[in-house]
């Protein structure tokens, strides 16, 4: 379903041309910093539109905040704390015009599974984990990310969107003294159900379906056109504004409705309560926690978050990355992933210095920011601005914001996170695919770490076997046609051995074999080894083994010359000569023979 037009786009304004290629040429080398890449060239045109996007983002960031800090299992300030760093950071690091940075429910999920609930813990595992990403980024070590596979990140979100649902059932019914573990969750929400506040109930299901019904209407609103009279652009721009800052009018439109109720002597909702109000300070992490029977070290606090300081970062990168090249790709700009992974890693360093959280780049308000019209990451500045506004001024008005209207927002953000057609997609294109997908999705039920895990688990040990198990055709003639479909690697050059064998033996009379290679670009040591041996039991039983399809190494015409092991070449002889050694690869010409090697006549 296409995306509504922005307001810039119904009024006519021309977009930011981002992310602008060099000239063909041009020996001018890119600013280190990617704010220098955009800022001299920023057009006064691009002003008003990166003011209203930021302006759009900021409304929809800090209902968001509150609510995830409550998902996360810390006080509610701690959301406003992580929302606003991101968003300067990224202004000058950052190389897509429009990902916005802060805290997500996904974060908030894995924060609340290794913060135990705990500030000190959880502004660590920020600080941590900005360092591995930066240090990640510095490294190039990006490439990382692809051993996560599709299924097993589809698993994850479909799980985590269930999960996180159902956790803020509690908050809807206004049920206290729910467990945090799922299967338990469920049964204690079911088991109380009777206990249900009916106040809570009533306004979380109305926010609930309000936040539906303009989510659905933002999705449907026709696009208004310049031509249009001027009555009906404004009209569109006051239903769009509407639509994309719903989070932030049903707050206000529940807070109000418990204003009134405590005006009134009486209070049907579980209010959010007293929110310090005041800028955090400028700090460096705790290293070591407080307790009444003394002080959890450092190094007992990350023994304590043990497998979550790999599974936070990764995710972190994992979801901004995907973000980032998903809107770049839409407005046909690139990005570059290394400087992502440098640009979220100063944001979760920084961040930790004012008692921020893990954030990571937020698919919601990125759309947010896209659908603005956003021009340049400038926007990024009044979002953080309008987050400091509210931490300085507006934290005393927090106070009477239901729970139940914040639950609603977290269960609208989360839900289309569900994707009930990967099933059915991955059914048809490759149903293997499945068994990482359910790995993943089941566990993470469980514990979301042991479901990531094991999902990756799973895609590897696939991987692997496809190695291993290289597709092999064999065609029967006069002799025996043996095709390669990739390359061979060590764990498959047995397979290949007992394949090769048991046909050409088993045929009568025995067949000699020709091994087409065309499509084989690489092979190591082992692989070399191991067909000298299979050479050898062919001839035992006095057959041959012709090779057909060698590739040349390296670019040029002339073939490489060895240098400290051999090249396995093809003689043009009947019969070939082999020579066989350490740092092998194929191509044809001459045979290249060493002292140290041992030639297969």
């Amino acid at each position: 379903m296409a995306a509504a037009p922005a307001p810039a786009a119904a009024a006519g304004l021309a977009a930011a041309p981002w992310g602008v290629p060099a000239m063909p040429g041009s020996r001018c080398p890119r600013p280190a910093l990617p704010i220098l890449r955009w800022l001299p060239r920023y057009s006064r045109a691009w002003l008003p539109l990166d003011l209203l996007a930021g302006l759009a983002v900021g409304l929809t960031t800090v209902p968001q905040a509150l609510a995830y800090a409550e998902l996360a299992g810390l006080p509610l300030q701690y959301g406003l704390y992580s929302s606003f760093m991101g968003c300067f950071v990224y202004c000058f690091l950052g190389t897509a015009k429009d990902v916005t940075l802060g805290p997500t429910a996904i974060m908030s999920l894995l924060v609340s599974s290794y913060a135990f609930h705990e500030p000190v813990y959880a502004v660590l595992l920020t600080f941590l984990s900005g360092c591995i990403q930066l240090a990640m980024g510095l490294l190039h070590l990006g490439f990382l990310l692809d051993f996560i596979s599709c299924p097993v990140i589809k698993g994850f979100t479909s799980a985590a969107s269930i999960t996180i649902s159902f956790n803020q059932i509690k908050n809807i019914l206004g049920l206290q003294g729910i467990p945090r573990q799922f299967f338990l969750q469920v049964y204690e929400t079911l088991r109380r159900i009777r206990e249900t506040r009916a106040g809570d109930a009533v306004l979380g299901l109305t926010c609930l379906a309000v936040l539906t019904g303009l989510r659905a209407m933002k999705s449907h609103l026709p696009q208004a056109a310049p031509a249009e009279p001027l009555a009906v652009r404004i009209s569109y721009l006051i239903v769009w504004i509407s639509a994309t800052a719903r989070n932030a009018l049903v707050v206000l439109f529940a807070g109000l409705v418990a204003y009134s109720f405590q005006v009134m002597g009486s209070q049907p909702f579980r209010l959010t309560g007293s929110i310090p109000q005041g800028l955090p300070a400028f700090r460096p992490p705790h290293f070591s926690l407080a307790v009444p029977n003394g002080t959890v070290p450092f190094q007992s606090m990350v023994e304590d978050m043990g497998v979550g300081l790999a599974v936070v970062p990764l995710m972190g990168l994992l979801e901004t990355i995907a973000i980032a090249k998903a809107f770049a790709s839409q407005s046909g700009y690139r990005i570059d992933p290394n400087q992502e992974l440098l640009a979220l890693g100063v944001a979760n360093v920084l961040g930790s210095f004012v008692s921020s959280y893990p954030i990571t780049g937020s698919f919601g308000r990125t759309a947010v920011n896209a659908q603005s019209g956003v021009c340049t990451p400038a926007g990024g500045l009044v979002t953080g601005a309008l987050v400091l506004l509210s931490l300085a001024y507006l934290t005393s008005l927090f106070y009477y914001i239901p729970k139940a209207a914040l639950a609603a927002v977290i269960i609208s953000a989360v839900v289309p996170m569900f994707d009930a057609g990967i099933f059915r997609t991955l059914w048809r294109v490759k149903r293997l695919d499945l068994v990482p997908l359910c790995v993943t999705f089941l566990l993470c039920f469980w514990e979301v770490q042991y479901g990531i895990v094991a999902g990756v688990l799973v895609s590897g040990i696939l991987l692997l076997y496809s190695i291993a198990r290289p597709p092999i055709k064999v065609s029967e003639g006069a002799v025996l046609l043996v095709q390669l479909g990739s390359s061979l690697h060590f764990p498959a050059v047995e397979h290949l051995r007992d394949s090769v064998c048991s046909r050409a033996l088993a045929a009568s009379p025995p067949r000699s074999v020709i091994l087409d290679c065309c499509h084989v670009s690489s092979i190591d040591y082992t692989v070399v080894v191991g067909l000298s041996e299979l050479l050898q039991e062919l001839r035992r039983h006095g057959l041959s083994l012709a090779f057909c399809g060698l590739k040349v190494c390296g670019t040029s015409a002339t073939p490489p010359q060895p240098q400290g092991g051999c090249v396995l070449r093809e003689q043009h002889q009947p019969n070939p000569t082999w020579a066989v050694g350490q740092n092998c690869s194929l191509s044809q010409g001459s045979v290249q023979s060493h002292p140290s090697f041992r030639e297969l006549m």
